[in-house]
């Protein structure tokens, strides 16, 4: 099979397209074409100073295709060859096959494309548990989604609003921010030319707002934190920012706040059976037209260089895939 890879870590300049040996198929698990990659934050980060687990390293997160084989020991009722699927896996998307555990697959409903589909278990699902399962939002609060021109802020802005409450969200571009105002966006905040936590103040008349999904991280915490009201929240749930600071987080104590990690690999392996639910009914969401997923640009497996050097310029607006 072809494939992107590398064998150090560094610039998207590192990857070469190349072939390499079909994967295998486990008993537990299926072998699957891929027909679209959506690629991660957490691909990117890899990339540049990841873990290398095998040589030559295959990266990814999540792909989307149609099941080749199905392992002896797989019996789940639809998981056959020829079922359009998505995958989630701590490595290998990006490429033309995966091999996946059973448990790590969700069937495609009925007019769901795998390129729709390549953008729904780690955005919607991380979105989910930021708002709800950790953030414990609540119908009338007040939200503040930093990056939300991303696939998870995307995600984060649709769901906030589907479950009534007030969303504001930043970006560095107001072209950006006016197209998220068609994604249930109330309040926009341009965090390249605005005091962040100066216009949440102005917006929620001084209170700040009850939760913030943070997947900046690093210094980035200390804008959340002066954006937070009294007793609020908030989800941190990745380093997008990339900056390396150690932030101050000794004002959330002032206002007797709270900060919760969240990671939603962590959840796969030791909850399995709630996040395998909880992607089924965000792609029965997808699937019905109460969600969307937005794709920015789609580059041919071939140019994954040029695909995350595109995410790392930071114009993209919602999912880059790559397609075999």
């Amino acid at each position: 099979m072809k494939a992107a890879v590398y064998d150090r870590t560094g610039e998207p300049e590192v990857f070469r397209y190349e072939d390499v040996p079909d994967p295998a198929l486990h008993p537990s698990g299926l072998l699957i074409e891929v027909g679209a990659v959506g690629i991660q934050g957490g691909d990117v980060l890899h990339r540049r100073g990841g873990d290398i687990t095998s040589v030559p390293h295959i990266v990814g997160y999540q792909a989307a295709g149609v099941i080749r084989e199905v392992g002896a020991d797989v019996d789940v009722e639809g998981l056959a060859p020829g079922q359009p699927v998505v995958a989630v896996m701590f490595a290998g998307s990006h490429a033309e096959l995966v091999s996946v555990p059973a448990g790590s697959v969700w069937r495609l409903p009925d007019g769901l494309t795998v390129e729709q589909a390549a953008g729904i278990p780690v955005e919607f699902a991380t979105a989910h548990d930021c708002l709800f399962e950790f953030g414990h939002l609540e119908a009338g609060e007040s939200v503040l989604v930093q990056a939300g021109a991303s696939g998870v802020g995307l995600a984060t802005i649709q769901l906030a609003k589907a479950a009534g409450a007030t969303v504001l969200a930043t970006a560095s571009s107001d072209a950006r921010l006016e197209r998220l105002r068609d994604y249930g966006l109330d309040h926009p905040i341009n965090y390249a030319t605005s005091d962040v936590a100066a216009e949440v103040r102005a917006v929620t008349d001084g209170r700040g707002v009850d939760l913030v999904v943070d997947p900046v991280g690093g210094r980035g915490l200390e804008t959340s934190i002066a954006a937070l009201a009294y007793r609020g929240r908030i989800s941190w749930v990745g380093r997008a920012g990339r900056d390396g600071g150690v932030p101050d987080v000794w004002p959330i104590a002032q206002k007797n706040g709270s900060v919760t990690g969240v990671f939603l690999g962590a959840e796969m392996v030791l909850n399995p059976d709630r996040v395998h639910g909880l992607v089924e009914d965000l792609i029965g969401r997808v699937a019905s037209g109460e969600l969307q997923v937005v794709v920015d640009r789609t580059f041919p497996l071939a140019a994954a260089a040029d695909a995350h050097r595109y995410i790392e310029s930071r114009q993209a607006f919602g999912r880059v895939l790559l397609v075999p």
